[in-house]
């Protein structure tokens, strides 16, 4: 990316970013259904559900709420994105000397920065409820490496959707999927107290091997070679939608 697009990608995301400060209320949307969800598993639920660690279920549940929440914040990047298209932003952009990456780019760094925002949140309501770790701070920086990661590889597939999206609902509908993942995963109950067939899904889906990542990190154990699955899923992802997003923006905006 040269100079041009540097600076036209720094301009865009700066009016973004504005966007969401003037109505933070999307922040806290993204957050308030992961925090709900932690506080019923583990006030509800947690009790019954004997993940083998013999600590907090709140320390085995965070990372995957963490992931959860991510996946809730990119549906706004396709709205977003879908409302752009419909008021004719990017016609506008065209006549001007932007760069045409950067639009889309904007849109990107924007949902990290809300996703991180919205993560803060629930990472803060989470030691409120107990949660501690020994994790230091080298291992901190894997685990915000890592949801960054995670983060941009959604962000990508929810470009896409908010390109091809028809209607509102279409552009925000895509994520349910995303959602839903996690509780077909090791992010709530190990995946050994699963049925034959349910347990090698969820041993073999991305949402396992990330997970699993995040919560070693955490409890400042062994990562293993399970850190080098979940790169390898996060980066499959991210290539794959990045290309194909890119390929559909060509397409739609000629």
């Amino acid at each position: 990316m040269h100079s041009h697009a540097l600076s036209d990608t720094r301009i865009l995301t700066g009016r973004s970013l504005r966007h969401i400060l003037r109505s933070p209320d999307t922040i806290i949307t993204t957050a308030v259904t992961p925090v709900a969800m932690m506080l019923l598993f583990v006030y509800v639920f947690g009790g019954a559900i004997n993940t083998g660690t013999g600590g907090p279920y709140v320390n085995y549940l965070l990372p995957g709420i963490l992931l959860i929440t991510i996946s809730s914040g990119v549906a706004y990047t396709a709205y977003r994105l879908f409302l752009d298209l419909q008021g004719g932003i990017f016609e506008r952009f065209r006549s001007m000397p932007v760069a045409r990456s950067s639009v889309l780019w904007a849109h990107v760094l924007t949902s990290l920065a809300a996703n991180f925002g919205a993560l803060s949140i629930v990472v803060g309501v989470a030691l409120l409820m107990g949660f501690r770790t020994g994790a230091s701070v080298a291992a901190w920086l894997a685990v915000v490496g890592i949801l960054a990661l995670f983060t941009l590889a959604l962000t990508w597939i929810a470009v896409i959707a908010g390109l091809l999206a028809k209607t509102v609902d279409g552009a925000s509908g895509f994520s349910y999927p995303l959602i839903f993942l996690p509780f077909i995963s090791s992010a709530f109950v190990p995946t050994g107290s699963m049925p034959g067939p349910v347990a090698w899904f969820a041993e073999n889906q991305p949402v396992t091997s990330i997970v699993d990542t995040l919560r070693a990190l955490f409890t400042q154990e062994a990562v293993g070679s399970g850190i080098w699955t979940a790169l390898a899923w996060l980066a499959g992802i991210l290539f794959a939608a990045s290309a194909a997003a890119a390929l559909v923006y060509r397409r739609k905006t000629g």
